[in-house]
């Protein structure tokens, strides 16, 4: 993907990437991670934008990290930024993705189609080839 078609994507943790189990840490969405790994080898940015803070936030973080997928920043807009929370805690993003969206969350192989406009092409795409050989 060409720099100019970089997005910024925030996407939430409970109930989006993972099934919601708040505070605990629910099971990976099917293909959340390996969608996520496919927009970053695409170019995009990824944020986390979760309602967790302190403790609960480090273990999504860590979670995330554990499979694969460290984010362009948590909770902020880049990774720089200090945050005053006595403002707007609004972040600026290209796309959200949430569970909260009005219809609920998309699959994650629908989600990647309507970013790129192509279906993914994962490397272990043999072993989940039941669900993405629809695409192909």
């Amino acid at each position: 993907m060409k720099l100019y078609n970089r997005l910024t994507i925030a996407i939430d943790f409970d109930g989006t990437i993972v099934d919601d189990d708040y505070p605990g840490i629910g099971k990976p969405r099917i293909f959340a991670f390996e969608t996520l790994k496919k927009l970053q080898e695409d170019g995009h940015r990824l944020i986390l934008w979760t309602y967790r803070s302190g403790l609960k936030l480090e273990d999504a973080v860590q979670f995330c990290k554990d499979n694969g997928i460290e984010f362009y920043a948590v909770n902020k807009s880049f990774p720089e930024e200090q945050f005053d929370y006595t403002k707007s805690r609004k972040i600026h993003a290209d796309i959200f993705i949430d569970d909260r969206n009005l219809g609920g969350i998309l699959g994650w192989g629908e989600i990647y189609q309507k970013l790129t406009n192509k279906s993914p092409d994962f490397p272990d795409s043999e072993k989940k080839k039941g669900f993405f050989g629809f695409f192909k």
